[in-house]
């Protein structure tokens, strides 16, 4: 069985001992995900309600008019433009999905493995001082790290208070905008950064590990205690705040973040519901079995977990624990987390990425998606709407549909059941 725990190199994985550490992440991608799950319609770029001066001039009073210094506010907007390119990225949707295999093997190339067994290596006694005071593995917070800014070399470019202002006059997120230019504020106000800092990604985050602004604001620390939460130029006091937020959010310290399963003949795809958190036990009485064969170690019977089959039944599934479930608050991607871990335990010098992908049944585009939707729903199965995004009430009418076809209903929206459902429909002339 493969389970992910956390060890030092040349450390069997398995004898590694098993306190208690927390893992909390950056709302960062929670709220951004939220955000950007919306369905995207075309429009001329720049098609707002009425000009960016009126727009910046009115929030303007309104953070004035909420206490916040006139200085700050002439430091955040002072000649401060519309980016077009914020709102060109913001309605732009990939068409084509990327596969989890293929996002895997980059998440978790040789070349990001080596680069942070090399960071790890060099401030490993800033990361033990960090591990001491948040107890957050340090393997997880440097993989972190390599994916969200490659160690610090991609941080973005990006005047983030532009950036936000485009979106929040632009309008299709302004509460989401606004709310991040007055956690800007409150930034400058507390002296925590300066206006030349702020600099980051189109949609707003920043520094080494990314943060939004409201997340920086709730979880960002000052850990080398020089009065500023220097995420940007800093590496101790962006890790220790991205341990922050993992600490927050219940990260068990040394405890498994997930377990590769088999799942064996026959077993009950229909009364699976990937939300369900069951213990091990409980999965193993179901007919989920240890990866690699054997039998699952006593502690982990009592742990509870959720079953999650990210490509359906003819790929890898995972047990996934409650440090799972924290790495999500990071950034609510199974395949985020999934990478996040493998490269944790790559650094750490164990384990390997799950194999068995199903590379001939890949996750259909945004435009099939679509096509799926509007079909399914014609054949009777609600999708809840037809956006392109795969969610939980188009997952649930694959299902219904796979169940009733004679396919195992496992919900995943790939090839296979588009062409199912495309040929389906035919046949009922829709």
């Amino acid at each position: 069985m493969f389970i992910l725990r956390w060890g030092r190199r040349g450390q069997n994985m398995q004898d590694a001992a098993a306190p208690q550490r927390p893992p909390r992440s950056p709302h960062v991608r929670s709220i951004l995900a939220a955000a950007f799950t919306a369905i995207l319609v075309a429009a001329p770029a720049l098609a707002q309600d009425g000009p960016f001066s009126a727009w910046r001039d009115g929030f303007s009073s309104t953070l004035t008019g909420e206490g916040v210094r006139s200085d700050t506010v002439a430091s955040m907007f002072d000649g401060v433009e519309p980016d077009d390119r914020v709102i060109d990225r913001d309605r732009t949707q990939p068409e084509f999905v990327r596969p989890i295999w293929q996002y895997l093997e980059g998440a978790v190339s040789p070349e990001r493995v080596a680069n942070g067994r090399r960071q790890h290596d060099r401030i490993q006694p800033t990361l033990r001082e960090i591990e001491g005071r948040f107890e957050v593995d340090s393997e997880v917070l440097v993989a972190i790290w390599g994916l969200e800014s490659a160690y610090g070399a991609i941080q973005g470019d990006f005047d983030v208070v532009r950036s936000l202002a485009t979106l929040a006059w632009e309008g299709r997120r302004r509460n989401f905008a606004e709310s991040q230019l007055r956690a800007v504020a409150q930034m400058l106000e507390n002296g925590y950064a300066t206006r030349e800092q702020l600099r980051g990604s189109w949609a707003g985050a920043m520094g080494h590990t990314q943060f939004i602004p409201a997340t920086y604001i709730e979880r960002a620390v000052d850990f080398t205690g020089n009065g500023r939460r220097d995420i940007w130029n800093s590496e101790a006091d962006a890790l220790a705040s991205a341990a922050n937020l993992l600490a927050r959010a219940g990260w068990t310290y040394r405890d498994p973040v997930f377990a590769e399963v088999a799942l064996e003949s026959g077993f009950n795809y229909a009364g699976w519901n990937e939300s369900a958190r069951r213990t091990v036990a409980e999965w193993a009485a179901q007919g989920v079995r240890p990866a690699g064969g054997g039998e699952f170690s006593a502690d982990d019977l009592y742990r509870e977990a959720r079953l999650i089959i990210p490509a359906g039944s003819g790929g890898p599934a995972f047990l996934a624990y409650r440090n799972f479930e924290a790495l999500l608050r990071y950034n609510n991607s199974t395949a985020y987390v999934l990478g996040v871990g493998y490269l944790a335990q790559s650094i750490a010098g164990t384990g390997s990425l799950a194999t068995g992908w199903p590379e001939n049944d890949p996750p259909i585009s945004r435009s099939q998606s679509q096509r799926l939707q509007e079909t399914l729903t014609a054949m009777g199965h609600d999708t809840g709407g037809v956006d392109g995004v795969i969610g939980p009430n188009t997952r649930r009418a694959i299902r219904e549909f796979q169940e009733n076809t004679g396919m195992e209903p496992d919900g995943y929206a790939g090839r296979a059941v588009f062409d199912a459902v495309m040929s389906a429909a035919g046949e009922r002339g829709l």
